[in-house]
Formats: structure tokens, C-alpha cells, sequence
């Protein structure tokens, strides 16, 4: 089977190049590396343009910024593999694990596949205790409404059969993409599946983006795309 991994990058030329370096050194070869530049202003759409582009199958280069969702929703458009995985521009999940990850897509058993910071004994950085907190509460809650018990709906790390993910609408142009999609998959009844990763998580000065108004539209799109479709 084909993997199509799909990056979202906004401002991140200090990692870029070593996050396609560690795509291309994991076990899933070949894969199609499809990176997409959500505007970035530090440098990154330079490097994609004079470096990078040509070590990688496809870069799609947003005028300006629209969040991850967006950035997202670009990329499976263009997905080609059977098999289609996310994976952030920052160095906090790594390709080292695309085979736990699609693995239950191979042998048959899932059309979507979440991998849990939370599961497992593999390593994790210890960071905000507060995010953890926000981060279990979105989960509680969207298990409610979507009766699936994950343990980690936030995780940037979701695989899918390409033809789930290019067959579902995605609205939300920033984070409000994990709790839309998660809600989507969950209405299609598709066979979701869970792994323990390791996450490398890092700190705001190290570039993390994520913030609390991201935690309060969480609430908002699980409600939204739960009750009203």
C-alpha cells in the first residue's frame, strides 16, 4: 500500500528540513511527501522553494495564513496513497512509527487510526500540565457525543484510507480540524483504532502554536458537528 504523508507548515524553518529528512528515513518507503506552506513570513517558503521542493513529491503554498485545518484540507485533496497520515512540520511525533500507525489500515481492520500520546510506554515529554488537563477534558467530552472511547482526540498523528478522508468535507480552518474530523468519522461509522506514540512535545518558545481561544472552539466544534452535522 502507498502512503501519502501530508505536512502542514506554518513558520517553521528551523525544523522543516529535519522533519522531510525523517520522513524519508522511516520504514514506509516509498512514500509521497506532500507538504503544504500555510504563508509562512520566517523563511520557510524560501527554503521550500530553493531546498526542499525538489526532495519531496508535491508543495502547495497558501497565500497566506489559514490554520492547520485548511492546510489540511489542501493536502488530502492532493493525496494520491491508499493510505494518508498527518504529520506536523515540528519535531514532536516521530516517522519512525508510521508503521504503528497505518498498520491496522494494512491488515484490514481500520479505516482510521488515532495515535495516542497516552497509551503505552513509549516516551513523553513532560510539558504543560494544564494542556493535559484541556486536552482530556475536549476528549471526555467529544467521546460523549460521539460514543467512542479515545483516549487522545487532540493527536496530530491521524491515519486514514484516503478514500474516508477525501470523502469528508472539512470546514474548521484552524485546530477546530481534530474535533471535526473526529465527530465525522465517528457519524460514518467507520472502524477507528488507537495506538500508543511517543510525543517530543515542545514549549511556546520552541514554536508550539496552540493556544486557550484553540480549547474554547474545540468545545464549540464538538458541539457543532455532533448535533447538527
Amino acid at each position: 500500500m502507498k502512503l501519502s504523508v501530508v505536512v502542514p507548515c506554518f513558520n517553521e524553518v528551523g525544523t522543516l528540513q529535519q522533519v522531510v529528512d525523517a520522513i524519508k528515513q522511516s520504514p514506509t518507503q516509498p512514500c509521497e511527501i506532500i507538504i503544504v506552506d500555510d504563508g509562512s513570513t520566517d523563511g520557510t517558503r524560501e527554503l521550500l522553494s530553493n531546498h526542499i521542493a525538489a526532495q519531496v513529491d508535491q508543495v502547495i503554498y497558501h497565500p497566506a495564513n489559514r490554520g492547520k485545518g485548511a492546510a489540511l484540507r489542501s493536502g488530502f485533496a492532493a493525496a494520491t496513497g491508499d493510505i494518508v497520515i498527518v504529520q506536523d512540520a515540528d519535531l514532536e511525533y516521530d516517522p519512525q512509527e508510521f508503521p504503528l500507525m497505518i498498520e491496522p489500515i494494512i491488515n484490514g481492520k481500520a479505516d482510521v487510526v488515532f495515535g495516542s500520546r497516552f497509551q503505552g510506554g513509549r516516551p513523553h515529554r513532560v510539558v504543560y500540565y494544564w494542556h493535559m488537563v484541556g486536552n482530556k477534558f475536549l476528549t471526555n467530552l467529544s467521546n460523549m457525543f460521539t460514543n467512542i472511547n479515545l483516549t487522545d482526540m487532540e493527536t496530530c498523528y491521524k491515519a486514514f484510507r484516503r478514500e474516508i478522508i477525501q470523502s469528508i468535507r472539512i470546514r474548521e480552518n484552524r485546530f477546530g480540524f481534530e474535533p471535526e474530523i473526529t465527530a465525522k468519522v465517528a457519524k460514518l461509522n467507520c472502524r477507528i483504532y488507537e495506538v500508543g506514540i511517543s510525543y517530543y512535545g515542545r514549549t511556546y518558545k520552541e514554536g508550539k502554536k496552540i493556544g486557550w481561544r484553540d480549547g474554547f472552539r474545540a468545545i464549540y466544534c464538538i458541539l457543532r458537528y455532533n448535533l447538527f452535522g
